[in-house]
């Protein structure tokens, strides 16, 4: 059965790659990833904010307290002496990268156009096979308009595709009004590719403090419909890679995202809840289902259910949701 997949111009054994979570941190853990059948991996992310929270920190806290007594000042430490947030990712980058075979993507998460941007020749220098920038803004005042939002990623991606050579991945989320117009965008600004869809999670409010309260919620199977239909619509229409991400829970949900044409399917929540072994189950359910369908290579299976290939086309579109709606309605309707 041959599962070779291209993503980001790399030759993948297979299009099962683990996303960005804790999992990434212990080699132990990233190697059981492997072992299960990863065709990559990318790693958890290094966060604009804490590498500059922890920047101002030593500078507060080390350069400055000798204000007032110069005598002291030779039996301080240097900042040097203490490992930055940066040198434990490029660490890890680098023993991740002498511990495995698949490609090792790192990953980057900021919203501001500044130095940090420059921390990607780094993780380019210490190994990384390609980069995902993960742009987790909120555009939360009013009068910011829609073209300014969208410039944000374009001129991040400008910036950061000027400090490196390997590949950049895109980590989209859904709230855009033109989602393969920005897609393109990004593709024009030398995105290797994109993933579809990233999560923003939302504060909650309890109600017998008064109190906001941070939560997460775990994915499920409904949300990965999301990145179904998106890239079903953009399949053979962008010339970048396409990931999707997002609530892929099982050997079917996986299935789906393929036969809508998509190059990757990003693994997470489900590999928190069951273990690295839950890959290897996917990875089996895959196969299996390709050899009932009598197919022998992945490329066979790969957008045979995007909007190009279907013959009812409007399913993607408008059409499907009078469609749902009628079928609930006491009498026959049109769709009937």
């Amino acid at each position: 059965m041959n599962l070779t997949s291209k993503w980001l111009g790399l030759t993948l054994k297979n299009p099962l790659v683990p996303s960005a979570s804790p999992l990434s941190r212990s080699l132990d853990s990233a190697r059981a990833l492997e072992d299960a059948g990863a065709g990559a991996i990318v790693m958890y992310s290094l966060f604009e904010e804490a590498v500059t929270a922890e920047e101002e920190a030593m500078v507060r806290f080390l350069h400055h307290q000798d204000h007032g007594h110069a005598e002291a000042e030779d039996f301080l430490p240097d900042h040097m002496d203490f490992p930055s947030e940066l040198d434990r990712y490029l660490e890890h980058v680098a023993a991740l990268k002498a511990s495995l075979e698949i490609p090792v993507v790192a990953s980057l998460n900021g919203v501001t156009d500044g130095g940090w941007l420059e921390y990607a020749r780094d993780l380019q220098d210490a190994g990384a096979d390609a980069l995902e920038l993960n742009v987790y803004y909120i555009a939360g005042v009013p009068w910011e308009e829609c073209e300014q939002v969208e410039q944000r990623y374009v001129t991040l991606l400008h910036h950061l595709r000027e400090e490196i050579s390997i590949p950049i991945n895109m980590k989209l989320s859904p709230f855009f009004s033109s989602i393969g117009h920005m897609v393109k965008r990004m593709e024009n600004a030398g995105a290797a590719g994109v993933s579809l869809f990233n999560r923003f999670y939302q504060p909650d409010i309890d109600i017998d403090t008064l109190q906001l309260q941070h939560s997460l919620h775990p994915s499920n199977a409904n949300d990965c419909l999301l990145a179904m239909r998106w890239v079903a619509m953009l399949y053979h229409r962008v010339n970048c890679s396409i990931g999707a991400t997002g609530g892929i829970q099982s050997g079917e949900d996986a299935v789906k995202l393929l036969l809508a044409g998509a190059d990757v399917v990003h693994l997470c929540t489900t590999l928190l809840q069951h273990g690295p072994g839950r890959l290897r189950e996917i990875l089996d359910f895959i196969q299996e289902w390709m050899a009932r369908q009598n197919f022998e290579a992945l490329d066979e299976v790969r957008g045979r259910m995007s909007q190009c290939a279907v013959n009812d086309t409007s399913a993607f579109e408008r059409t499907n949701y009078i469609q749902i709606l009628d079928s609930h309605s006491h009498g026959r309707g049109v769709w009937s």
